[in-house]
């Protein structure tokens, strides 16, 4: 069917939802924004889907959520009835919709007698991790779009672990997504009705409760956030997000007294109005908590994205400016803060193992074997950190030590089993007070990892093709990537080359090795200096990203040479 008669058979439909009717009218004469809303449906992937609000099969709408959540159903029905029946958690984030999507999840699950238990209101995305395991949910459902800018939503299915959907599970979803054929003939059951017979449940501060009880193990060193934790100031932006709640009671909690959450951004807001990118990789985040830091001499300030699962952080200098930390040096300075109070605890254990992507820097793997922990490299997807630690409970073979993500998502205690900021923040509030205690701060700790450790430096390239020939664009570039492999880059010689989707690693010298690890769209170089390069597509956005780390003879060595090497991939783009 072309785009016309998808877009014709909604536009004839008299009990279109009003919102999606409002957006149908308002493209009705933009051929362009028609064709890209009707003419494929929603790519549903592994991370779930995320995309546009608006009208359209290609758009996130109440009609493309139900198609989704009923793909969900049809897969739990295959279920025997007691799995089926211990139901699935829902959350949402403040976006646009978000809570609607939520409810219209819910009544979809309902029609299939399959219960629910959605949040009374928005929740962020590790607490919807933590619930799945809490309630003994079979799946959950998290209404987010992450770190996009306004205008996006996005649905994802997270399975009885707490982590996002495993493949074999979400291919066997999306198979089922993809027979409903007519998204406006997904049977809903009616809210109050499942309501009134339990199908659905709402919960909301008894959860917290328990998430915030189990934040407690989080703090190492009690007596130094005792000692430091009431006049270390701290400021905090939860970027008009689900945050700032549970990030405010867990920071208390803790012991960490003199901190200023930012006003303008403390409400949730789907609007994001001081922020274009609601992203604590973006320094444009931090414009207003550095206002603010500077006017308060704050020592330390941290962002964390909408649905809470992503932190940012920046430290004040001598000048009185603020210096923002990379992912991958938040990763570092975390995990030896980690491992030298355990060490000095006693309790280190022998065991212990730090999980990271592919796509991470190596900074941290350093940290870790100069403790003897053991570095276990995973793909790109929290879920396949998450897998590690079910192993390790399985088999007692490692003690998870921390999982870290480069875009900044890391995750401490694995109560839950994605990336958590409100963990995230609590620990790295207290690293700030191991290092105020000696009369220094976050970034005199980096220096001195970068002294001992040496210097490395990272960098994230996201190019972005949007529209109908965007995904061509894409897939283009990988394949020039496979059949023409680079030789060097920057004068650098390639020494090795891995490829994920073939699972295979060859040598300069043709030698072919298999990888280990689940077949991904991912490519990745090994240089002569010690440089890696990595390209893969975005699971969830319409990009294509290059990940460089290298390591320099100083902080602005290592920096110069990401800057060459980012304009060797441009230039072997355009060759």
């Amino acid at each position: 069917m072309s785009w016309e008669e998808t877009y014709t058979i909604w536009n004839k439909r008299p009990d279109l939802a009003p919102e999606v009717r409002e957006d149908l009218d308002k493209i009705a004469n933009d051929n362009e924004a028609l064709e890209d809303a009707f003419y494929t449906p929603m790519e549903f992937g592994t991370a779930g889907m995320r995309g546009l609000i608006g009208a359209g099969i290609n758009r996130m709408n109440i009609y493309t959520v139900r198609q989704a959540t009923e793909g969900l159903a049809r897969f739990m029905d295959t279920l025997d009835e007691e799995t089926k029946l211990r139901g699935v958690a829902i959350s949402y984030d403040s976006r646009h919709m978000s809570q609607e999507f939520a409810f219209e999840a819910a009544r979809v699950l309902g029609a299939h007698g399959i219960p629910s238990f959605v949040f009374e209101s928005l929740r962020p995305t590790p607490e919807l991790s933590f619930t799945v395991r809490h309630l003994h949910a079979y799946a959950g459902i998290m209404i987010t779009a992450s770190h996009n800018p306004k205008q996006y939503n996005g649905y994802k299915i997270y399975g009885e672990d707490g982590a996002q959907m495993p493949p074999k599970e979400s291919d066997m979803i999306t198979n089922y997504i993809r027979e409903v054929d007519d998204l406006f003939a997904v049977e809903v059951a009616d809210k109050d009705a499942l309501i009134n017979d339990n199908t659905l449940q709402v919960i909301g501060s008894e959860v917290d409760e328990v998430y915030l009880e189990n934040a407690k193990e989080v703090t190492i060193d009690r007596e130094l956030v005792a000692e430091e934790g009431k006049t270390m100031k701290l400021v905090f932006t939860p970027l008009h997000g689900t945050g700032g709640m549970l990030g405010e009671k867990a920071l208390r909690q803790a012991g960490f007294e003199d901190f200023t959450m930012v006003p303008e951004q403390a409400m949730p807001d789907p609007e994001f109005p001081t922020v274009e990118h609601p992203n604590p990789e973006f320094t444009e985040a931090f414009d207003l908590a550095i206002k603010l830091g500077k006017s308060q001499k704050a020592d330390l300030l941290v962002a964390v994205d909408p649905d809470a699962d992503r932190l940012g952080a920046a430290v004040r200098q001598p000048d009185g400016e603020y210096e923002l930390l990379t992912g991958n040096q938040i990763a570092a300075l975390m995990l030896n803060y980690i491992l030298t109070a355990r060490k000095k605890a006693g309790n280190l254990p022998a065991n212990g193992a730090l999980v990271k992507s592919i796509v991470s820097s190596e900074f941290a793997a350093k940290v870790a074997a100069d403790f003897g922990i053991e570095t276990i490299n995973v793909l790109t997807g929290f879920k396949f950190i998450a897998e590690q630690i079910q192993h390790f409970e399985e088999t007692n073979e490692h003690s998870f030590m921390l999982g870290f993500e480069e875009s900044y998502g890391y995750l401490i205690r694995p109560f839950v089993r994605d990336k958590d900021a409100i963990q995230s923040l609590v620990l790295l509030a207290e690293v700030a007070a191991f290092y105020k205690k000696q009369g220094k701060n976050l970034y005199d700790g980096l220096q001195e990892l970068f002294e001992k450790y040496g210097y490395f430096a990272e960098k994230t390239i996201a190019l972005t093709f949007d529209g109908i020939e965007g995904a061509q664009e894409i897939k283009d570039l990988m394949a020039k990537f496979r059949q023409e492999l680079p030789t060097d880059f920057a004068g650098y010689k390639v020494i090795a080359a891995e490829d994920y989707q073939a699972s295979s690693r060859q040598d300069a010298e043709g030698n072919v090795t298999t990888i280990n690890l689940p077949k991904s769209n991912v490519l990745k170089y090994f240089l002569e200096d010690g440089t890696w390069i990595a390209v893969r597509p975005s699971g969830t956005e319409p990009k294509i990203k290059f990940y460089i780390g290298t390591q320099g003879t100083s902080e602005a060595d290592a920096q110069a040479k990401c800057e060459k090497f980012e304009k060797a991939i441009n230039d072997f783009i355009k060759g």
